[in-house]
């Protein structure tokens, strides 16, 4: 107790009296902050709520949506759903094979010189059109645009002298690879079994084509025709088959492209498989022929030498390509009918 008093009584008395004075002081100094809402008339602010929370507005639904954006930015134009295009047949299923003839199925015993039939226009073969031709006047729309587009692209690069040469130079690269595959294909030699040294010079500009597709003529075998020409004395058509050939033992009619690109997928050769069906087509019904063709090979060769790209065309393929080749030979014998009776008569 004596020692509490002690602590007390060294206390200053005069600090207990300037805090409170301090205290008092701040307290009496201090100006009350006035409320941002002090000047609003709560009775009108509290009338105006009432009004917007007890009105009622009508919800919007997506017909009145609709008809809103319709009256601001016109009526919806809806796309059509495409229909899907049916599948397009030829008039008259014309056959593919002949069916009195025997189709192949073995390697024949001895089979002769290949068949090797030249065009004659003077026997009759006048006004029948080639393959090449009605294909050529058949283009649809999109292969007109793309190749004009192509065309040109190639005249913007070369100039018109300059595409025309390098036109010339592919039609003559094409017939000298012809020419050369016809030396190798009638030797009676397979090539496979051909040495450098037993192996002819031919001219550079076939060099890298030859090189190129030298692997598919190791599996070529039992020539039958080249560069022989075929009728379809029915449809009225005729053409110039490149080769018949066994390629790895099925009998095909063999077509040799030559190509500045790659070409590693059937699609990108255009219309050469329609081109091989019809070819087909013809030798299965000229009477020079004894033998059924079903199956079809296209080959893309390559000037540099890169390995050529062998697409073979089955049995089921050969049909499906027949059929378009009907309809394009429809569509030839249409527009040339049409043409001919719009022509003044003759007196």
């Amino acid at each position: 107790m004596f020692v509490l008093k002690r602590v007390l009584s060294a206390v200053p008395q005069s600090t207990s009296l300037c805090v409170s004075h301090f205290s008092a002081c701040y307290c009496l100094k201090t100006s009350r902050k006035s409320s941002p809402y002090s000047s609003v008339d709560s009775e009108r602010y509290s009338s105006l709520v009432k009004s917007v929370m007890s009105s009622r507005v009508s919800s919007q639904t997506p017909e009145t949506l609709q008809a809103e954006d319709e009256h601001i930015y016109g009526p919806v134009v809806k796309a059509q759903t495409p229909t899907k295009q049916e599948k397009r047949e030829p008039k008259t299923l014309h056959p593919f094979l002949n069916y009195e003839e025997t189709v192949e199925t073995e390697e024949p015993e001895s089979s002769g010189p290949p068949a090797r039939i030249s065009l004659n226009r003077d026997q009759g073969r006048s006004f029948v059109p080639s393959v090449t031709r009605i294909l050529q006047q058949t283009l649809s729309s999109e292969q007109i645009f793309y190749l004009e587009r192509w065309k040109r692209r190639m005249v913007a690069e070369l100039g018109e002298e300059g595409f025309k040469q390098h036109s010339q130079n592919l039609f003559r690269q094409g017939k000298l690879l012809h020419s050369a595959l016809e030396d190798i294909l009638t030797s009676g030699v397979a090539w496979k079994d051909t040495s450098s040294s037993e192996t002819p010079e031919y001219p550079a500009d076939v060099q890298g084509y030859l090189q190129s597709i030298s692997h598919i003529l190791e599996d070529v075998s039992a020539v039958r025709a080249i560069e022989s020409t075929v009728q379809h004395g029915t449809l009225n058509y005729l053409g110039i088959v490149d080769c018949v050939a066994r390629y790895r033992g099925v009998l095909c009619v063999i077509d040799w492209k030559t190509s500045e690109k790659p070409k590693p997928f059937l699609s990108n050769t255009y219309d050469n498989p329609v081109q091989v069906a019809a070819y087909a087509g013809a030798l299965n019904s000229d009477g020079n022929y004894k033998y059924q063709v079903e199956n079809g090979l296209i080959v893309v060769a390559y000037k540099d030498g890169s390995p050529a790209h062998a697409h073979q065309l089955s049995s089921e393929l050969m049909l499906e390509y027949w059929k378009t080749w009907l309809l394009r030979l429809e569509e030839f014998t249409e527009n040339r009918a049409g043409t001919s009776s719009t022509l003044p008569e003759k007196r």
